[in-house]
């Protein structure tokens, strides 16, 4: 759902299945052959829920070694996690990249916030050119503070500069989208680039 309550300032976007693609499967699709084995490895050894560690601040080294002990016959497959993470982005969220550029034409400030691993972060940012016209990207890895608790959200208001009633939160996670909203955020529930189109219109933003 969509939320208009004033005028916008800035626009804040979270980063993975909103500017980019991201899928851990598209790594271990390739590493893997049998379709039940990777449905196994995904849903045990390598899940979205023990990747968050790293987003929430935890060295990549500590996970790394802990699940490889867990998990011996697939120690090779974890260290490729760490090694390959570049191979989980299958690409920029079509319609994405091509809105921030329109934004950025028009003088609108950009922001980020990210639940994003500090590693990871560091091989990803500049393979990303339109990540450029960013002022400010609040990374939960660095910052040891992940969405959608109030934290991140907060340090990100002091950060940005803005009124949070007058910054639009894109975002793709419901809950991240309910937390902004009861800070008091513009929000917009991303689903794909053409709706995000029609609000950012519909605002006068682009």
């Amino acid at each position: 759902m969509t939320e208009q309550s004033g005028e916008v300032e800035a626009v804040v976007f979270d980063v993975g299945r909103v500017i980019i693609q991201w899928d851990l499967r598209h790594l271990f699709a390739k590493l893997i052959d049998d379709e039940d084995k990777l449905d196994r490895f995904l849903g045990e050894v390598v899940t979205e829920e023990w990747h968050f560690q790293h987003d929430a601040g935890r060295p990549l080294a500590d996970m790394v070694a802990e699940r490889s002990a867990q998990y011996p016959d697939d120690a090779h497959l974890i260290e490729a996690y760490a090694a390959r993470f570049l191979d989980t982005i299958p690409g920029p969220v079509p319609g994405t990249p091509e809105l921030i550029d329109r934004l950025a034409a028009n003088d609108v400030p950009l922001y980020a916030i990210t639940n994003f691993g500090a590693e990871f972060w560091e091989r990803f940012h500049p393979t990303m050119s339109v990540l450029g016209h960013f002022r400010d990207i609040v990374v939960s890895g660095r910052e040891k503070l992940v969405k959608p608790g109030r934290e991140i959200f907060d340090l990100a208001q002091r950060r940005f500069g803005h009124p949070v009633e007058a910054m639009l939160f894109i975002d793709d996670n419901a809950a991240n989208i309910a937390a902004a909203d009861a800070l008091g955020w513009q929000t917009h529930h991303f689903t794909e680039a053409a709706v995000l189109e029609r609000d950012l219109a519909a605002r006068g933003l682009i």
